[in-house]
């Protein structure tokens, strides 16, 4: 076991009650936006977890993995649900890398292309090593 998740999670109840005592608005606020979500309805409690489970993944968020873990279980969800769930953050995760890695390739062809004028403005690193190498010299 990684992590003993029933333990954290009541390690992280007792750090949001901290919160909520030292800034009650921002608790309240949270709330109102998570029951927003559920006013449709539409999906289901089940379909919301198995969601939150997969952007839990994607944002590393070990606290979401705990809490939503535990509410999808609540809800019916079981333990092939829950990998299948989580093969979409991963496809997604990996689709995203896929895009950037494109916008890498688009940046690449686009800095290339720009004509290239002669600059006397050496680069932040070139002016940090020429004001030590110029502080050098001085001391000698």
């Amino acid at each position: 076991m990684m992590l003993d998740w029933n333990d954290y999670r009541k390690q992280l109840a007792a750090g949001v009650k901290e919160i909520g005592q030292l800034s009650p608005d921002t608790i309240k606020g949270y709330m109102a936006l998570s029951a927003a979500g559920q006013k449709t309805d539409l999906l289901g409690a089940k379909v919301r977890e198995l969601i939150a489970l997969a952007v839990a993944v994607t944002l590393r968020c070990d606290g979401c993995i705990t809490v939503h873990t535990e509410a999808a279980i609540k809800r019916g969800a079981n333990r092939e649900e829950i990998a299948e769930a989580l093969g979409v953050a991963m496809t997604v995760n990996a689709g995203a890398a896929l895009v950037y890695s494109a916008r890498v390739m688009d940046a690449f062809t686009n800095i290339r292309a720009r004509p290239r004028r002669a600059s006397r403005i050496p680069s932040p690193i070139c002016a940090v090593e020429l004001g030590m190498l110029d502080r050098m010299l001085k001391s000698w």
